[in-house]
């Protein structure tokens, strides 16, 4: 299966070290395999990946992930193909070939 990448560098996705006890669960639930094992932690592998689903941060018992979900990428990518103007990206998606449509200062 191709990789699917969202639009770059706008995921809210974040990883408190400090708190992370290494248990793997976000591992275990991630559907985009966006995080990895470092040693003892978790860190992020692949952040573009990140469709901000939510479910690393609701079944991490440490509470050391956080990420806004629902309010990302994949949320725009959504509400672009339904024809929604407010999508929570700055870019509309073109129901036609599923590509953001860049405007003039716009994220993408």
């Amino acid at each position: 299966m191709r990789k699917l990448v969202y639009l770059k560098n706008v995921v809210t996705l974040k990883i408190d070290e400090a708190k992370c006890t290494g248990c793997g669960m976000c591992l275990d639930v991630c559907p985009r395999e966006v995080l990895k094992m470092n040693g003892r932690h978790v860190q992020i592998a692949d952040r573009d990946s990140c469709m901000e689903c939510g479910a690393c941060s609701r079944n991490c018992p440490a509470g050391a992930i956080f990420v806004e979900a629902g309010v990302g990428c994949a949320a725009a990518v959504i509400n672009g193909m339904l024809g929604r103007k407010d999508s929570a990206c700055c870019c509309s998606v073109d129901p036609k070939t599923s590509s953001p449509n860049k405007s003039p200062g716009s994220c993408c």
